[in-house]
């Protein structure tokens, strides 16, 4: 693992696919060797009691007692958002949009005061999976239309920006290996994408991966549990760290932790890292 450079935070984000499937798999040696400071989860699937012991038992070997601010899911054992840091923030905040029952454990933020005075305002974010022709791919838009509405509002009131989360759409063709054969799957589908255009294009958000790696093949974040698709790198890049302008800026050395092998997974996501230059 790479050592981190005192003068920079360390922010990233990955969908666990139930944290304590994932700690028992070995998220806490991924976690313990990585120095993380900020870290937003999805799909945490677990109550606030469970996910708190869990990260005491993770965070550990740091001596630290992390920050943990978290939000549960309606449905219990499905979705759930948290953010768990080393310092604690000064504010957080749950939900977008009108309260659906659906969004429930899928929008959480922090505020934290940077060395300036300045606030770095933090976002988890869980997007719907979808699924064409169901109300499941209904609630799916509604939602990423409730963030195209809300992430001008949340940019305008703190001074740097940070949406992550699994967001589940591959933005371009270089985001899904085999794209030409989910174009009409909910994941990559047309109108779909479109409102990636409008938070990287209009909204004036930065896709931070996209532009560190530049115009490359993924760096795919998602591969399923079935076949040969996590050894043949037949990925989708659909965890984000979507910034405004000015924080993509201070961002460098991007890295996808993406398991050396296939028996090592303790998600089918991998962590999206990224270093920040923080005042």
């Amino acid at each position: 693992m790479d050592a981190k450079d005192g003068s920079h935070t360390r922010i990233a984000s990955v969908n666990v696919n139930g944290i304590r499937a994932a700690h028992r798999k070995g998220m806490g040696e991924w976690l313990a060797d990585r120095e993380i400071d900020i870290l937003a989860l999805q799909e945490v699937r677990a109550n606030e009691e469970i996910l708190t012991k869990l990260v005491a038992e993770m965070t550990e070997p740091t001596g630290e007692t992390w920050h943990i601010h978290e939000h549960e899911a309606a449905d219990k054992g499905r979705a759930g958002v948290a953010i768990i840091s080393r310092s604690a923030p000064v504010a957080t905040r749950t939900g977008i949009g009108a309260g659906h029952s659906e969004d429930d454990g899928r929008w959480i933020e922090a505020d934290y005061t940077l060395g300036d005075g300045s606030t770095l305002t933090v976002a988890s974010v869980y997007v719907h999976s979808g699924e064409v022709g169901t109300t499941k791919q209904d609630h799916k838009m509604r939602f990423l239309a409730d963030m195209a509405d809300y992430l001008p509002k949340l940019a305008a009131r703190t001074d740097h920006l940070l949406v992550m989360g699994d967001l589940n759409v591959g933005h371009r063709e270089l985001d899904i290996k085999n794209w030409k054969g989910n174009v009409k799957n909910s994941g990559f589908l047309p109108e779909e994408r479109a409102f990636f255009d409008r938070y990287f294009g209009e909204l004036g958000y930065v896709d931070v991966a996209r532009c560190l790696a530049g115009e490359v093949d993924g760096p795919y974040t998602w591969w399923s549990y079935r076949g040969k698709a996590f050894d043949n790198d037949t990925g989708w890049r659909i965890d984000y760290h979507m910034a405004t302008p000015s924080l993509a800026e201070l961002a460098s050395n991007l890295k996808v932790d993406r398991a050396v092998d296939y028996s090592l997974r303790w998600s089918d996501h991998a962590p999206l890292v990224v270093d920040y230059k923080l005042p």
